[in-house]
């Protein structure tokens, strides 16, 4: 398990992290989610053990990562896919870390089985795609057969159908028992692999919950409806200010009124409706219309407003 208290890093006058409190359970794959620059790499590595907090905690199963007696043992980490000496192959890299944490060698061959590896295992890391790359990454982190995982993009650089290994892989571990913390910019990605979401923004916490849970706080009020009497019903809508458009199938999609108005409305002027449906927002959909206020840049690319540097983002008071 791992569980981040007031979590707080200070660059200079930039606050990266602030505040930040979340739990990453075992047994369900839970995913990072935040704008480009709202802290989720700093939170990583505070986890890790690469940057010291200014303040707060970053514990793995009640311990710092520094206090951990064999630390791939028990936490396996992807944070970068080139971290590898580019002049080894990735059975003599793996071979390394399986000595320095001893872990039987017998590990290192199934592995690099289990990335897909093994047919290239002898060839100079640093010859490797992006997508080997990733895939060394993911079988170090493996290594050491660790109760927790937390992988960094683990996708960037792969293929559809690596993408779809990743996503079988996250969830097997997570099946298992194991903690998994991941991110990822493939927020329709995330939407099939995750079941909880841990969602920031400029370094603040802005949702800990499931994915269900998330869409379903986000939604707004849009229902689709199939009636037979499609083009009055749109007129009578239109007639009390809804705002009502047609799909290509002949659904009428209505903005602004719940399913129950909508039914209330169709039984109160006596129409039949064969489908009344409210429609969710995707898990993408959600996501933007909650983080629209932390975003580093407008997609005009115009810079938006931070707040002051020398302190954390607060966010406005509607």
């Amino acid at each position: 398990m791992i569980v981040a208290r007031a979590l707080t890093k200070h660059y200079r006058k930039t606050v990266a992290v602030h505040d930040l409190s979340f739990e990453v359970p075992p047994g369900v794959v839970t995913g990072f989610l935040g704008p480009n620059g709202s802290g989720k790499s700093t939170t990583m590595r505070m986890i890790m053990g690469l940057d010291s907090p200014t303040s707060g905690s970053a514990l793995v199963n009640g311990r710092t990562y520094a206090e951990l007696g064999w630390p791939l043992r028990e936490v396996g980490a992807l944070l970068d896919a080139k971290a590898f000496h580019p002049g080894r192959s990735a059975f003599d890299h793996l071979r390394y870390l399986a000595r320095a944490n001893d872990i039987p060698l017998r590990r290192v061959d199934e592995v690099l089985e289990a990335v897909g590896l093994t047919s290239v295992a002898r060839q100079r890391a640093g010859k490797y795609s992006l997508g080997m790359g990733q895939r060394l990454g993911i079988a170090s982190a493996l290594l050491g057969d660790p109760g927790v995982l937390i992988f960094d993009e683990p996708v960037n650089g792969l293929d559809p159908e690596g993408i779809r290994w990743v996503r079988g892989l996250l969830q097997g571990l997570a099946a298992e028992g194991r903690t998994v913390f991941v991110s990822s910019h493939l927020i329709t990605e995330m939407s099939m692999t995750a079941q909880r979401l841990v969602v920031i923004g400029r370094g603040k916490l802005i949702a800990e919950t499931t994915v269900d849970e998330f869409t379903a706080q986000s939604a707004g009020k849009v229902v689709r409806v199939v009636t037979p009497n499609a083009s009055s019903f749109v007129s009578a809508l239109r007639e009390i200010g809804a705002k009502v458009t047609v799909d290509q199938d002949g659904a009428v999609v209505v903005d602004g009124l719940s399913s129950a108005d909508v039914g209330r409305f169709a039984a109160h002027r006596s129409f039949t409706l064969f489908e009344l449906t409210p429609i969710r927002a995707s898990l993408e959909d959600a996501f933007m219309e909650l983080t629209r206020d932390a975003v580093e840049f407008r997609a005009d690319g115009r810079p938006i407003a931070l707040a002051a540097s020398s302190g954390p983002y607060r966010e406005e008071k509607s």
